[in-house]
């Protein structure tokens, strides 16, 4: 940080200018919402359907597909036709989930807002999308609607960026450049690492839950049912109720409710039943719960009535690829596939004897946790990165603002 310090001590002392966005950027149109005086003139790009942009996605493609999302998607100059278009461009998405994107060459665009720099010996655009991004949060809020969340553009250009001299904003750039790139390789270094030893747990899972004909079978309706007991609204909270959304994939477990209903009954669940989201694309979602809660239409709620198999076996055998691959096969429905109940009772369950089920569960724990001790550590690394990363360029784009 001693050379960022040292320009800011040698070129701005005193502080740096703060302007609002609209004062030194340029956008695609004008917005209904702001003050013409503050929109003299745009820069027009062309836009496609996300529809569209998906038919043009090719393999080593030369041009960027700019969706509403952070993608690394490409298409060709031949396909893209008169539709390319050219700049050095901070985006954010007209409708959805805020986000912001950069990007410097050709292009082809979905239905984004696009701004640049008024003038790039003023402003670099680079450190603009830098600006923006560290004020996702403060966007975020602009964002509006029932249902398609769009922008309050009025709000977005009033965001008053700090405008250093050029020097000061390169050197930003480049640091926060390098950071991004490290950030980077660690999380896909990590993410590698944790995905190999997942591939060595659900082998050895495989292998262990692979049973002879010796081994009798049972269909899961013959040992367990679903749940129904019924459980007031009023005594549940943030930690005993679960919405589909709450619970993890792979056996993650669970997180804390945003949300708890207030009124009402909702189904019941008691420590040692096995819930299972019941809705595309949750279905690859299962938890032994651990506690007394209740629960809505979206997961289902299984509940041993037999003590021939421990519930600790069945989790892990319900937690199978098998089992899943056979729940989305059966699962019914055209927008938002649901699960079949009747086909989930039908699912054939091992049963030997307990004391091989607790011997193959025992096992199975100490691989879970082994693999969530990984599964724990190296996300909470990344996060670590990336919360360092975020600190740095907070820090690096905080000025004492120039007194007039």
């Amino acid at each position: 940080m001693s050379k960022i310090e040292d320009l800011i001590e040698k070129v701005c002392p005193d502080g740096v200018e703060f302007f609002p966005l609209w004062k030194v950027t340029i956008w695609d149109k004008k917005f209904n919402s702001v003050d013409k005086k503050k929109q003299p003139k745009t820069i027009k790009y062309n836009y496609l359907l996300a529809k569209d942009l998906k038919s043009l996605i090719v393999a080593n493609g030369n041009i960027k597909i700019l969706t509403t999302n952070t993608t690394d998607l490409h298409t060709t100059k031949e396909l893209a036709g008169k539709n390319i278009s050219d700049g050095e461009i901070v985006a954010i998405p007209w409708g959805g989930n805020p986000n912001i994107q950069y990007y410097r060459g050709k292009f082809l665009t979905a239905d984004n807002r696009i701004a640049t720099s008024i003038d790039d010996k003023i402003l670099n655009n680079k450190y603009l999308y830098y600006f923006m991004q560290n004020n996702l949060d403060i966007i975020e809020t602009f964002y509006r609607g029932s249902g398609i969340k769009h922008p309050d553009m009025a709000k977005v250009l009033d965001l008053r960026i700090p405008v250093p001299p050029l020097p000061i904003q390169h050197e930003i750039v480049r640091i926060l450049d390098n950071f991004t790139e490290l950030t980077a390789e660690l999380t896909a270094e990590l993410t590698a690492e944790l995905t190999a030893r997942k591939k060595q747990y659900e082998y050895y899972r495989d292998e262990l839950l692979t049973f002879g004909d010796d081994v009798p079978k049972v269909a899961l309706g013959d040992i367990a049912h679903y749940s129904k007991i019924r459980i007031n609204a009023t005594d549940l909270d943030e930690n005993n109720y679960i919405g589909v959304d709450n619970l993890l994939p792979d056996k993650r477990g669970k997180v804390k409710s945003n949300y708890v209903p207030t009124s009402g009954t909702l189904t019941r669940f008691d420590d040692g039943d096995i819930l299972i989201g019941n809705i595309r694309p949750y279905l690859k979602k299962i938890w032994r719960a651990t506690n007394i809660g209740g629960t809505n239409g979206d997961v289902l709620v299984i509940h041993l009535f037999n003590n021939a198999i421990l519930s600790e076996f069945l989790y892990q055998f319900l937690s199978s690829d098998s089992f899943f691959a056979y729940d989305m096969q059966h699962a019914k429905g055209a927008k938002m596939p649901r699960g079949s109940k009747s086909a989930v009772m039908q699912y054939n369950i091992p049963i030997p004897s307990l004391k091989e089920q607790q011997r193959i569960v025992t096992i199975l724990d100490q691989f879970d946790t082994l693999t969530t001790d990984i599964s724990t550590g190296l996300p909470a690394e990344i996060e670590a990165r990336k919360k360092q990363y975020e600190y740095y360029r907070d820090k690096l784009l905080t000025f004492k603002e120039l007194k007039a």
